[in-house]
């Protein structure tokens, strides 16, 4: 005889597995979402100084230098809201970079030897943030990009490129695109070649190795490497098709 009451069971058994299941999917896919918008967020936040702090140093270093305690002053608003504290934790940290990078543009940036120095001012507090568990992402965030300038300086090193970065800082725009070219021709040679392959290789390996780490400190990290490959990639395109 047909046993409905089995059927019943079996039926009810098969919903509840299916809604223990759908939550934990569900959840899943959130964090992976979230891991990839860090990842994002970070690419982004590494490029704005580039395209949006550069001219702005330039014109208005006092305005730039500022305008960090705007940054300053959002991200611990976001970090006390338990609903937007990841995204105040990673504001902490560019805010840290958009310090770092008004102080060196606005007032040194014609010594090229006190770039990473300057750039690295945020160092001891993120130091100290890790040490107390505390804004891990901006923290990561910072030093993925502390790391991509410093592969890019090294690079500067290696290939004599530093006498053309003080030319070009004294220079006036419109005269700086002859610069671009001879540096250019300083890099089109087997050591200038060897260096970047080496180099890249080095923030590649590094960045996917971040990667693989599903934590959202290590996305950060990961996001602000592979953000100076691309924004480096795309000064060396604009230089040479110049």
């Amino acid at each position: 005889m047909f046993n409905l009451n089995l059927v019943s069971s079996a039926i009810a058994s098969t919903a509840t597995f299916t809604g223990l299941e759908n939550p934990v999917s569900a959840s899943e896919r959130s964090k992976s979402i979230q891991q990839w918008l860090v990842f994002g967020a970070s690419a982004f936040l590494v490029s704005i100084p580039v395209f949006v702090q550069a001219p702005l140093v330039r014109l208005y270093p006092t305005i730039s230098l500022l305008s960090t305690i705007p940054w300053f002053v959002l991200s611990l608003i976001l970090i006390f809201r338990p609903k937007t504290q990841l995204w105040g934790d990673l504001l902490l940290g560019f805010a840290g970079c958009w310090l770092a990078g008004s102080i060196y543009w606005g007032w040194f940036r014609w010594e090229p030897i006190l770039h990473l120095p300057i750039e690295a001012i945020g160092l001891p507090f993120a130091i100290w943030c890790l040490g107390k568990s505390w804004g891990k992402v901006g923290a990561y965030f910072y030093l993925g990009s502390l790391l991509g300038t410093a592969i890019t300086d090294v690079y500067f090193y290696l290939t004599g490129l530093m006498p053309y970065w003080r030319q070009v800082m004294h220079a006036e725009p419109e005269l700086a695109m002859p610069i671009f070219q001879s540096a250019i021709g300083q890099i089109d040679t087997p050591w200038g070649i060897g260096c970047a392959i080496v180099l890249i290789a080095v923030l590649l390996t590094v960045g996917l190795l971040s990667l693989r780490d599903r934590t959202l400190h290590w996305r950060a990290f990961s996001g602000a490497v592979f953000s100076t490959l691309l924004v480096d990639g795309l000064f060396w395109l604009a230089a040479s098709a110049a």
